[in-house]
């Protein structure tokens, strides 16, 4: 048998796009198939082919329900996958509402851009995948519980412990069998959860593999120890601060999970009288359903019993339409909206900002981590203007961040969840994480593996998994994205504020003709640039 070999198709240098391959001596397996998001220029590799042939594939399984791992799971099916998608049920049920509504997206977004195109004379464009794509997808899930092994493919068996991350989040081991010789043991982290997240249970996992896949998003940094007492007085003063400035607190927010997580410390704040009644709106079609999936797994969830009470407040108010969501921007005073994404890149949280953004009274707060290149990461590091939709917005609004509900482990976290990993035979691959977190979470296993051992594959790689250890495979064809442009602006960012700084300079300009001056000169270098 020859030995197995690893890919890494996504999430290499960047938080976004997990995807591996394993191909063994009998089978192609793919261990989540994830969405591309960040810059414009890492969004295209969505729309471009895959770096394998999906009719290939022999098995997929999934780690959990999140866009950036399961988001092109309907794009694999329509380019001629057939098999199996393993999951956890809790798993299945996310994905029959965030799959379809990812699709749902896709088309109406991808409608409006070809209305747009079509008076500008451009070509027209088609969806990533539509929702009879995500639901023939849907039809190819097997559900299986935690610690269960499952025969995945001719030599291959796999089984799901509990990540902690999410509801029905796994990390996944697996067993590879090798000729005379005891199997390979490999272990994908998954997204690994913080200890005490407010709605799962700390991270669990097997130890003594062989080789072991870690995600790093937050390996360079601590949050500190915080209890849910504490975290509960920090949302209180933001809430506090936001009141005392008199307008909304817009909240951009996953709608799995941390928009489960937010009203239930509403809610706690509410019994203790630290914060008093106000109007919350979800406003977000997703997170509603999504939301009545939590409902029906309550049961599974650490405050089960407080996530019922709060969803069914008579302070909670879910808005459904597209006319529901335009309305709450007609209220004065205090109010909370959270409203999807978590990353300020699309949905419904868009036309907040461009509602609220320009206002002095508003609080735009993120709640979790925002990747390079995205809006939401762009407003943190102090932007005084953004374009949302072609618009250009003045920032005015307070902009905050409590990273307290993040469903990722930080450094001291990860660094302990490895450790009871140990021993890693061979190697270990550090990935889902940009150059920060991957360097400073290596920077801190040094004292638990030596540092041949710790590899950072780039996007596109490829290692063959050989009795010493992972060895490098050259790589032949043109990589999907070059490493420099993995997690960093693009060209569409620089536009962006390109365009805000003409239109700052000319309203600077006093007379029509210094106006008309500049205009010159900017048209003399396009003219250069075209000759």
């Amino acid at each position: 048998m020859t030995h197995p070999i690893l890919r890494f198709h996504g999430a290499a240098h960047t938080v976004t796009g997990s995807c591996y391959e394993i191909e063994t001596g009998g089978a192609r397996i793919l261990i989540d198939c994830g969405l591309f998001q960040g810059s414009k220029t890492e969004r295209e590799l969505n729309y471009g082919p895959f770096t394998f042939k999906p009719a290939d594939v022999d098995a997929v399984i999934l780690t959990h329900a999140h866009i950036d791992h399961s988001g092109l799971l309907p794009k694999l099916v329509k380019h001629g996958y057939s098999g199996p998608i393993h999951a956890t049920p809790a798993t299945i049920d996310l994905c029959s509402v965030m799959l379809p509504d990812a699709a749902h997206i896709q088309e109406f977004e991808v409608g409006q851009l070809n209305r747009r195109n079509v008076k500008r004379g451009r070509p027209e464009v088609t969806p990533i995948y539509t929702q009879a794509d995500a639901a023939a997808c849907m039809k190819l899930f097997r559900p299986h519980g935690y610690r269960e092994w499952i025969n995945v493919a001719e030599g291959v068996r796999a089984r799901f412990w509990n990540a902690g991350h999410l509801l029905g989040s796994a990390s996944v081991e697996l067993e590879v069998a090798m000729d005379g010789g005891k199997p390979l043991r490999m272990l994908f982290s998954g997204d690994v959860g913080p200890d005490q997240k407010l709605l799962q249970s700390d991270p669990e996992g097997p130890g003594g593999v062989d080789y072991l896949i870690c995600e790093s998003t937050y390996g360079d940094r601590e949050r500190g120890t915080i209890t849910d007492k504490g975290r509960r007085e920090i949302l209180a003063g933001e809430v506090r601060g936001a009141v005392k400035a008199g307008g909304p607190l817009i909240i951009p927010s996953f709608a799995v999970e941390r928009t489960q997580e937010l009203p239930v410390d509403f809610h706690y704040l509410m019994e203790a009288k630290e914060m008093s009644s106000c109007q919350k709106f979800i406003d977000s079609p997703l997170a509603m359903r999504a939301s009545e999936v939590f409902e029906r797994h309550a049961k599974e969830l650490d405050e089960g019993p407080a996530l019922l009470a709060a969803l069914n407040s008579r302070n909670i108010r879910f808005t459904e339409t597209v006319e529901q969501s335009k309305a709450i921007d007609r209220l004065g005073g205090f109010f909370i909206v959270i409203a999807a994404s978590g990353m300020c890149d699309a949905g419904r949280i868009r036309h907040h900002l461009k509602s609220y953004l320009w206002r002095r009274n508003a609080t735009v707060m993120m709640a979790g981590f925002q990747a390079q290149g995205t809006l939401g990461r762009i407003l943190l590091e102090g932007a005084t203007g953004v374009r949302i939709q072609g618009e250009e917005i003045k920032v005015a609004a307070r902009v905050r961040q409590i990273d307290l509900y993040s469903g990722h482990a930080d450094a001291g976290e990860l660094v302990a969840w490895v450790k009871e990993r140990l021993p890693v035979s061979r190697n270990v691959f550090l990935t889902h994480g940009e150059d920060e977190g991957l360097n400073g979470l290596r920077t801190r296993l040094a004292a638990l593996c030596p540092p041949e051992q710790i590899i950072i594959p780039q996007l596109d790689d490829a290692f063959e998994l050989s009795p010493p250890g992972a060895s490098q495979i050259n790589h032949q064809a043109p990589r999907s994205l070059a490493p420099e442009k993995v997690a960093r602006l693009d060209w569409h960012n620089d536009l962006s504020k390109l365009l805000m700084d003409i239109n700052d300079e000319m309203g600077k300009l006093a007379d029509e003709p210094g106006r008309a001056k500049m205009i010159r000169r900017l048209r003399r270098a396009l003219e250069e640039q075209a000759g």
